[in-house]
């Protein structure tokens, strides 16, 4: 069986006995790790180390670090995803699967049709979540780097933090949107992708007129009309599934 994946954002060297920070050692005593257990710790770099529990204290945990291994888990291009925050868990689901599937970041957007509305303290919140369902996920997959959680924020917003360079697609239903299978040369490019994608419901005219006019091409996935988790993570899946 393989050793539990932690996550540890400390500095790591090979050798040292380190007490773990206060989420990690959670994590630890949650599993039940004994004295003498190994586990995997990771620290968002592109390395995982191995370790060893030395010591299991109610609320302290040591562990030894031992050797370290360059592994990249990392999808061959950057996918950044921009989506209106599906309403209920749905926006924890989206988090979650979109980690797995080697999403680079992440930006939560109000738009016109969004349900779920956050500002202030509650957005804070809510990131912190976002980013922490992140980190579980990369445990489980074996992902060494965390993708980036954004604040939630407004299309508005958004675009005037946009860099140039990332080719920009937006995910459209109407009838003049290019179907995805016309975009193949751009599938086996390994460049970086900005993918925004609507709430229930889609972006509303303005919006899609908003992001077309900042550069965004408009792509359909095809014939049904999918909830808007599905089309994000669908878009996601077909980019970093390309070689």
């Amino acid at each position: 069986m393989a050793a539990p994946r932690i996550y540890c954002p400390s500095t790591l060297q090979t050798g040292e006995t380190l007490t773990l920070p206060a989420e990690a050692a959670r994590h630890v005593q949650v599993l039940r790790l004994q004295p003498g257990d190994a586990l995997t710790l990771f620290n968002g770099t592109d390395a995982q180390w191995a370790a060893v529990v030395t010591q299991m204290g109610r609320r302290d945990v040591a562990v030894t670090v031992g050797a370290a291994q360059r592994v990249s888990r990392e999808a061959a291009r950057a996918v950044h995803l921009w989506v209106g925050m599906p309403a209920n868990e749905r926006m924890d689901w989206l988090v979650e699967k979109a980690t797995e599937l080697g999403v680079a970041r992440i930006t939560p957007l109000v738009t016109a049709r969004t349900v779920l509305r956050l500002s202030g303290e509650r957005a804070q919140k809510r990131q912190a979540h976002w980013q922490a369902i992140a980190v579980a996920a990369c445990e489980q997959c074996g992902r060494n780097q965390l993708p980036v959680i954004d604040p939630p924020q407004s299309l508005t917003e958004a675009l005037a933090g946009l860099a140039a360079g990332p080719t920009r697609w937006v995910l459209d239903v109407s009838e003049d949107a290019q179907p995805w299978a016309h975009r193949q040369a751009d599938l086996r490019a390994p460049t970086p992708v900005v993918v925004l994608s609507g709430p229930e419901g889609g972006l509303d005219a303005r919006e899609l007129a908003q992001a077309k006019a900042a550069g965004f091409v408009a792509l359909s996935l095809g014939a049904r009309v999918l909830r808007a988790e599905t089309a994000a993570l669908l878009a996601l899946g077909l980019l970093t599934a390309a070689p």
